[in-house]
């Protein structure tokens, strides 16, 4: 894989951690700024509508542009927004710099996701993916839990200002690495905007999407509720909730290297795998979260499963819209944030009934289970071209 490629994952890591880290931090910040902590978690939910809205706004609107200016201008933005963060005493302006950085990280990772696999050769989709991904998984794993020692030792301004510096060699990267032409020649001509929205109507481009939308709402509707299942339920000190959120990160960085060698050939056989194993994994975790024996195992393989499906869906999305060039990379970063929006609401919603604590993990096996009924009997639309070239 080339080195440019590893670099735009190293500006996924910042982003991911940028996401991630408010869960530690919030209470100083509520602390710092005169606000209460729910109004400081407003901040999160400022960052993922931003998100969801930003991918394919931003996307439609660098789709004239040289991929490399785009890239360079998203991840400099969202630099400059932690910068700012990091500065201000005012919370209105605070909140503002995460919308902006939630824009800039969807505008970055719509175009990166493109650039990615325009990196390689066309059957390499999936491993450069992969790659790419694997900045998020690794800010599961180091990012964010450094974030929030940064942020106890040195004060939250501090995770900030170590954001904003882990963009700089992706800045290096992109402009070492990234083509500063257009994405398409005059000779072939780039899709009218129009026409590559139509790409939408395609059902197996929808299928694909709605698949990795359940799948990333299953995910992050068990992740985001794991503390209180690590602390209540298995009865474990509170020290041991960094353990299960690190081997959740293991596990998903395990689950898309392992994906990402698969995904283009075999996405079949990857969703008729993981997904079951899912389906029977999360309701297990459920029934036997008491057993620190079993939690913490269950967790690493959940994360590997989770994202390895997750992952191999993403990929198809790029090969689903081959005809939408500039904003197939949008479509599948829109797909995975409604899911991550969702899924925790859904999820915060059976804490109040009979399950209790373990009622998230019961709610990401029936988002498995829906995923499961709908994607089996379509599952031929997950097969790639015949004709396409086997790797070795």
């Amino acid at each position: 894989m080339p080195l440019p490629l590893y670099l735009l994952a190293m500006a996924v890591f910042a982003m991911g951690t940028s996401e991630f880290m408010l869960a530690g931090l919030l209470p100083d910040i509520a602390a710092d700024l005169g606000v209460t902590v729910g109004t400081a978690g407003t901040l999160t939910s400022a960052f993922a509508l931003g998100m969801v809205i930003g991918a394919p706004l931003m996307a439609a609107l660098a789709r004239n542009w040289p991929r490399r200016s785009s890239l360079l201008g998203f991840v400099l933005a969202f630099a400059t927004a932690h910068v700012v963060g990091a500065l201000t005493t005012s919370f209105p302006v605070l909140f503002a710099t995460r919308v902006v950085a939630a824009l800039a990280n969807a505008g970055f990772l719509a175009v990166a996701l493109t650039a990615a696999a325009a990196l390689v050769p066309s059957t390499y989709k999936g491993r450069a993916l992969a790659v790419l991904l694997s900045g998020t998984t690794v800010a599961t794993v180091v990012g964010v839990p450094g974030g929030s020692v940064l942020g106890t030792l040195l004060g939250w301004r501090s995770a900030f200002w170590a954001v904003a510096v882990l963009c700089l060699p992706a800045t290096v990267g992109i402009l070492k690495g990234i083509p500063a032409g257009r994405v398409h020649t005059e000779a072939t001509g780039q899709p009218r905007l129009r026409a590559e929205f139509a790409q939408l109507t395609r059902p197996p481009l929808m299928l694909v999407l709605v698949l990795g939308a359940l799948v990333n709402a299953a995910t992050f509707g068990g992740f985001t509720f794991l503390a209180p299942v690590v602390t209540g339920t298995a009865g474990l000190g509170a020290w041991w909730i960094p353990v299960a959120l690190v081997l959740f990160g293991t596990g998903s960085f395990a689950g898309v290297t392992v994906a990402g060698r698969l995904s283009d050939q075999r996405p079949g056989q990857v969703v008729a795998v993981c997904g079951p194993l899912l389906l029977i994994g999360w309701p297990t975790l459920a029934a036997l979260a008491h057993e620190p024996i079993v939690l913490l195992p269950l967790v690493f393989a959940l994360g590997a499963l989770s994202f390895a499906l997750g992952s191999t869906l993403i990929t198809r999305v790029l090969y689903e819209a081959a005809d939408a060039p500039t904003m197939a990379g949008s479509y599948a970063t829109t797909a995975l944030n409604i899911g991550a929006v969702v899924g925790p609401l859904l999820a915060a919603t059976t804490l109040s009934t009979g399950a209790g604590r373990v009622g998230p993990l019961w709610a990401s096996g029936l988002l498995i289970a829906i995923t499961l009924l709908i994607a089996l009997p379509l599952r031929p639309v997950l097969t790639p071209d015949r004709n396409t070239e086997v790797l070795p």
